[in-house]
């Protein structure tokens, strides 16, 4: 197995996301429907972040394989037909979140970054359970409360809150931008 046929590789080791996601998007443009694109990359998120967003944009996600620190995704490119993609429809603004946080609200914020990035900056009162945990991790988090999703920029909470939303959470936003443009107090671990 270790020699797919590929049509095209692409270099994204050493980038952090959404960069991984944002080089496959413009690459897998160059394709013929049907053909195969292997993306090699450092970032452990990028499994998750990949298979997520290929999903939500009806490319096919074939798989990963790991070669040392690399791995190798593998996409296929999808009909013009298959490939809608989908956003969440209800977001919120980094200012509305933090207003309704003054408000004393009762909800949730859920954090889908990787540990890392948690640790070294959150928002206050934050529950941090990675993208590629979510599945695993799902019944940490009360359907019966409003859940605003945060990421860094913005993509990794869209893909998080359209698997809420098919998972049965019915009041989800996603929080734009989101971490990057972060105005507001944040806590870090100590």
């Amino acid at each position: 197995m270790n020699n797919i046929q590929t049509n095209m590789v692409l270099d994204a080791k050493g980038l952090a996301c959404p960069m991984p996601i944002v080089k496959t998007k413009k690459a897998i443009q160059e394709l013929e429907a049907g053909q195969v694109i292997e993306v090699q990359a450092t970032d452990k998120g990028s499994k998750a972040d990949l298979a997520a967003w290929a999903k939500s944009s009806g490319h096919h996600y074939l798989g990963t394989l790991e070669e040392g620190e690399v791995l190798k995704h593998y996409l296929r490119k999808a009909t013009d037909e298959e490939t809608v993609e989908k956003k969440h429809p209800h977001t919120v603004s980094n200012e509305g979140l933090a207003e309704l946080m003054n408000s004393g609200g009762d909800f949730t914020i859920l954090d889908v970054r990787e540990e890392a990035e948690y640790a070294f900056g959150h928002i206050h009162g934050a529950i941090s359970i990675p993208l590629g945990e979510l599945e695993d991790r799902i019944n940490e988090i009360n359907k019966d409360k409003d859940v605003y999703v945060v990421c860094r920029t913005g993509s990794r909470s869209d893909l998080a809150a359209q698997k809420l939303q098919e998972q049965g959470f019915q009041h989800v936003k996603n929080v734009l931008p989101g971490m990057s443009e972060w105005q507001f107090d944040i806590e870090k671990n100590d």
